[in-house]
């Protein structure tokens, strides 16, 4: 029986502005989804996951979740084999969008809850079976029929097998982060399975939603989430350029702030960007505060603005392409490729044809594609 529905939201990005030349960093609107992920059902959020995908659409208390589930699923499904997180992102991308614009609470607790359509036959959101209540409400919030529930849309009838308690207080809630990764974790896991086996992963997706299009989808972002989970290959790299990338690296997941950071580290940031975001409040990194820190490291002041960052070291032009790049050199993108006073963006480049990263408002600092950023400027190399 399929336990799940689901529904994915969007969140546009946003333009760059050069009279906010005091911070950086939004891309210009033309690059607002990347073609390689608006999947057939849906876009991601902020369109900064790129080729290879990232972790960086995931709010850091449910990746936990996804992380521990599959710590604790052995303890359930002794037989089961491969299980990984990027395989209940893919599930948790489609089935609720990771419950962004939810509060996670510490202990895992989502709220609002996340609730999916009636299934009373009415033909709303595809359904035209009807689910008889089995929970009497306690789960779903009705008795007039079965609706899923939570970050992983569960059925109630579904959840009654397979729900666990992940985070120790002694209820098993699908509405809980901890809980609900470990119950998709258990079903998926279902037989012993072994899901370093392609068949057998696809077989326990379908199992989760009898549609061949889910499956494909889910794939699709599990295969993005497997590659942003490797790290950047840094074996021949000299100790100084090892120390920034480390450095970079070390602040994955922490949150983008408008003005935030500088070469001491993560900061609360300003008002306001061009979209009106704020990081006032908000304790984290853009892009250019996150180069300044990685650079102090091995004792190298830069200036606080992509734009003045491109005067330092050696330049690259963008004529020569990514491929002159270097692991180490700082990537820019310009409104205006050419003139560096249009520069509205830096990264640091890890190898591979990614950078770390602080696109924008709304997500955390990650591993993305060069191309993630539209503008392509060049680098600078300054070890």
């Amino acid at each position: 029986m399929r336990p799940t529905r689901r529904r994915m939201a969007r969140w546009g990005c946003v333009v760059a502005l050069l009279l906010f030349a005091a911070v950086c960093c939004a891309a210009p609107v033309g690059n607002a989804i990347s073609a390689y992920v608006a999947l057939k059902s849906g876009a991601q959020d902020d369109g900064g996951i790129a080729e290879g995908g990232s972790a960086a659409d995931i709010p850091p208390r449910m990746l936990a979740a996804y992380k521990k589930a599959v710590q604790q699923v052995g303890k359930h499904v002794p037989k089961c084999r491969g299980m990984r997180w990027p395989i209940l992102a893919g599930i948790a991308k489609v089935e609720s969008n990771h419950a962004v614009g939810r509060n996670i609470a510490d202990n895992g607790d989502i709220r609002p809850k996340i609730y999916g359509v009636l299934l009373n036959g009415s033909g709303q959101g595809g359904n035209t079976t009807v689910f008889p209540d089995t929970d009497n409400g306690r789960w779903d919030g009705t008795a007039s029929a079965e609706r899923a529930v939570g970050p992983f849309q569960f059925l109630p009838s579904t959840w009654e097998g397979v729900g666990k308690d992940a985070n120790g207080d002694k209820v098993a809630d699908p509405h809980n982060a901890d809980d609900a990764a470990l119950g998709a974790a258990i079903y998926l896991c279902a037989g012993g399975r072994d899901l370093t086996k392609r068949s057998q992963l696809q077989a326990a997706i379908f199992q989760y939603n009898r549609s061949q299009e889910y499956v494909a989808n889910v794939l699709g972002w599990v295969d993005q989430y497997m590659a942003a989970a490797k790290d950047p290959d840094l074996k021949n790299v000299t100790g100084r350029v090892r120390t920034v990338i480390e450095a970079a690296l070390s602040q994955r997941g922490v949150p983008y702030s408008w003005g935030g950071g500088n070469a001491a580290g993560r900061s609360t940031g300003i008002c306001c960007s061009p979209s009106g975001k704020s990081g006032v409040g908000i304790k984290g990194f853009d892009c250019s505060g996150l180069t300044q820190y990685a650079y102090a490291q091995v004792g190298i002041s830069l200036p606080r603005v992509a734009a003045a960052q491109a005067g330092v070291g050696q330049r690259i032009p963008a004529s020569l392409g990514t491929s002159a790049l270097k692991v180490g050199d700082l990537v820019f993108y310009a409104t205006a490729p050419g003139r560096d006073s249009t520069i509205y963006h830096v990264g640091i480049y890890v190898g591979g044809g990614k950078m770390v990263n602080a696109p924008r408002p709304g997500t955390v600092v990650r591993l993305d594609s060069v191309n993630a950023m539209s503008g392509f400027a060049g680098g600078a190399r300054l070890l």
